[in-house]
């Protein structure tokens, strides 16, 4: 991949694949990741591999949810952590929160491999290598949880999740942003706030807006949080599938 120019076509998709090989390849991110990988590309040719206006929207919405809250607290998994390491600890460094590893697939080894991957790009704060609480209602790894981090958080961005774990934290009283390029699943669905759009362009979006918005007080915050809706942005999420889809169509026609 070293030798790929970026003048193909496809650079942008075939680089942010290699990430996540080289992920697995170094312990970071499970075999199952590469699965969730192709599931992604596939739902972000959909859209355009482009963020959409409703993508957009649901980045304002989270921008503004996480400088409200009072003890926000980033998720990172496998696929994040090959991804968007560096952005992880950025926007976690803006918004004052810590960052807790979190992966389905838990072994220590992967959880410490994350955590020193992050620490390296200068997060101070890593939750999740000595989990000392349990997120009720799950009965697998993922319902390891620590105190000051995910488990007494008030909002959780949780990047690339499952929907269970989902379920689960909007029970606990959360408010749970989401990373999802399905509109349509469970954890898309559940959420407050659901971007339906890449991780890799998602997260270097939440970067400019908290910048962008930092300078607003509560009151302006709040009144754009109240103007979205994630039902509907899901629904127009799709409607941006079938567009492009029918663009598609329209193409082979000619």
């Amino acid at each position: 991949m070293s030798d790929l120019p970026p003048s193909h076509p496809r650079y942008a998709s075939l680089k942010t694949r290699e990430k996540v090989v080289e992920g697995v390849e170094t312990g970071i991110t499970g075999l199952n990741g590469l699965i969730a990988q192709g599931r992604g590309e596939a739902l972000d040719y959909l859209i355009g591999e482009r963020t959409t206006a409703p993508g957009e929207d649901a980045e304002r919405a989270a921008a503004a949810m996480l400088l409200l809250a009072e003890r926000p607290v980033l998720s990172v998994n496998g696929n994040a952590a090959a991804l968007v390491p560096e952005d992880m600890v950025i926007l976690a460094e803006k918004i004052g929160a810590p960052l807790e590893v979190n992966i389905f697939y838990r072994t220590e080894d992967r959880v410490k491999k994350i955590a020193d991957l992050l620490r390296s790009f200068g997060a101070e704060k890593v939750f999740g290598e000595a989990p000392d609480a349990v997120i009720p209602g799950l009965d697998h790894a993922r319902a390891k949880a620590a105190r000051g981090g995910i488990y007494d958080a008030d909002v959780v961005f949780v990047p690339l999740e499952d929907g269970d774990r989902c379920e689960a934290l909007v029970k606990m009283g959360k408010r749970v942003i989401t990373v999802d390029l399905n509109p349509l699943s469970r954890t898309a669905r559940t959420s407050m706030v659901t971007i339906v759009d890449n991780v890799v362009r998602a997260v270097p979006n939440l970067i400019s807006l908290v910048e962008e918005m930092a300078d607003l007080d509560d009151e302006e915050l709040r009144l754009n949080l109240a103007a979205y809706d994630n039902r509907a942005a899901l629904r127009r999420s799709v409607e941006e599938m079938i567009s492009h889809l029918m663009g598609q169509f329209s193409v082979l026609e000619d």
